[in-house]
């Protein structure tokens, strides 16, 4: 049950807020809590008309577009079903690079200029308006409530992105004191800094967290090895997101915090694209998101086969992305899957495996997740982090921090399983290194490959 604070909060405060923003956010999560329970068919018929608008207007107002449609003779009016988005190119981030301007709306009023951290390569600069500021907003808020806390509860965020950190001047600040927010730094987690986390986390007990799951697994094991309990907090859920969830972090942290963890997948440039259950279910915001899965020659997979995320989202019409290639690697729910138990007739993301950067390629071809070589590296004795980085087929190099207890044998146990993945002839160096930085958005990753999966 929600204290009078957070419900004053929720209920006064932030829709007050968001309408001095001119933002739709209030009205769009009470209709999403409506049109999650909705039969699959009206749920649909409600994506196709938002669909045919979304098109519609790009055809007279986005000169991208406009230039498309004309030249592929493609009617927006024809569009029967999302199936006819494949008469459309993909959107890729060098199209996004090479045509920004005439990308935008001539309608657009108020586009604010995002960026993604570049993890995969060079940063992607495109904008965003109202719209889609009001749509996710409402999408994680929805998701929020499915767990028992709501905007006002106590909250811990812990992010990296310098587009938060950077914002954080006094009437951010005094918004965020408002709202019970706390955000903390997630670029430099040395072990003076995340027992100041620690200690901020005890001293607010709030009722969420939310952030990278690798910041949340590195100040729980930090919170083990020192023998401090955090799961006395009354800590409801934790939220994490932007990063892959590998088993082994979701155990650390829900044994470690006393609490559940919650998946999401999404992408500033893409969007809140999807949200995890109680019940255990990534459910698609399906009333702004259309997600395509196409193989490697772009050619669209049936749903339960593996393949590249493709997200059309409806509520970008002031810089539209149509078709968007994320570069991420997932599955869609087959029809013939059991139904959530949640009840929600929201369509699921059955899995989440990853960039296609997170595919290791070995020597003769064959392409595996990278989580073929982090068993062999995580489950060694003594080793407090480590990254994988494929150089090239050729050459794989191994980061490790190794702390006491790893075995003298340790560096060749690490090349020996990794060329009996990769191939007996690939050059293993395995590199000793005082610690691993994360990226410059905050995010970690265990491999980076920079061959083409």
């Amino acid at each position: 049950m929600a204290d009078l604070r957070t419900r004053f909060i929720a209920s006064l405060v932030f829709p007050l807020q968001e309408r001095l923003k001119r933002h739709s956010t209030v009205a769009d999560r009470r209709a999403m809590e409506d049109s999650q329970w909705w039969p699959a068919a009206r749920l649909e018929a409600l994506r196709l008309q938002r669909l045919r608008a979304l098109l519609a207007h790009a055809g007279l107002h986005v000169p991208y577009y406009r230039e498309l449609f004309g030249r592929l003779a493609f009617d927006p009016a024809g569009v029967a079903s999302p199936a006819d988005l494949q008469r459309l190119p993909f959107l890729d981030k060098p199209a996004i690079r090479a045509h920004t301007e005439a990308l935008k709306a001539d309608d657009a009023r108020g586009l604010a200029r995002f960026n993604t951290g570049g993890s995969s390569g060079t940063p992607l600069i495109f904008f965003i308006g109202s719209e889609r500021v009001s749509r996710d907003v409402a999408a994680k808020w929805r998701a929020t409530r499915w767990w028992g806390v709501d905007i006002g509860d106590p909250e811990i965020v812990l992010w990296g992105s310098p587009i938060e950190l950077g914002a954080q001047d006094r009437v951010r600040l005094l918004r965020d004191r408002l709202m019970r927010t706390r955000l903390l730094p997630a670029f430099e987690m040395s072990d003076a800094r995340v027992q100041g986390f620690i200690d901020e986390i005890r001293a607010m007990r709030p009722r969420m967290l939310f952030g990278y799951p690798s910041a949340f697994a590195h100040i729980a094991r930090h919170a083990q090895r020192q023998g401090q309990r955090i799961d006395d907090l009354g800590i409801k859920v934790v939220f994490v997101t932007s990063e892959r969830l590998y088993d082994h972090q979701r155990s650390l942290i829900e044994q470690t915090f006393g609490a559940p963890v919650a998946n999401g997948y999404g992408g500033r440039d893409a969007g809140f694209i999807a949200h995890q259950c109680p019940h255990g279910s990534l459910h698609i915001t399906a009333e702004d998101v259309i997600i395509e899965i196409v193989d490697r020659e772009g050619r669209v997979l049936p749903a339960g086969e593996s393949g590249e995320i493709v997200v059309t989202h409806l509520a970008t019409r002031d810089f539209p992305f149509i078709r968007y290639r994320t570069g991420d690697v997932g599955t869609l729910a087959a029809p013939d899957d059991a139904p959530c138990g949640c009840g929600r007739t929201l369509p699921v993301l059955k899995e989440v495996q990853g960039r296609t950067t997170d595919f290791i390629v070995a020597r003769d071809g064959t392409v595996m997740h990278g989580l073929a070589l982090i068993y062999i590296v995580r489950d060694m004795p003594g080793v407090a982090a480590f990254r994988i980085e494929q150089e090239s087929l050729d050459l794989t190099r191994v980061k490790v921090v190794a702390e006491a207890g790893y075995p003298a044998d340790g560096d060749q146990r690490i090349r020996d399983g990794m060329r009996a993945r990769l191939g007996a002839e690939v050059e293993v160096l395995v590199e000793h290194v005082p610690q691993i930085a994360a990226e410059g958005s905050g995010k970690f990753r265990y491999v980076v490959s920079k061959v083409a999966a």
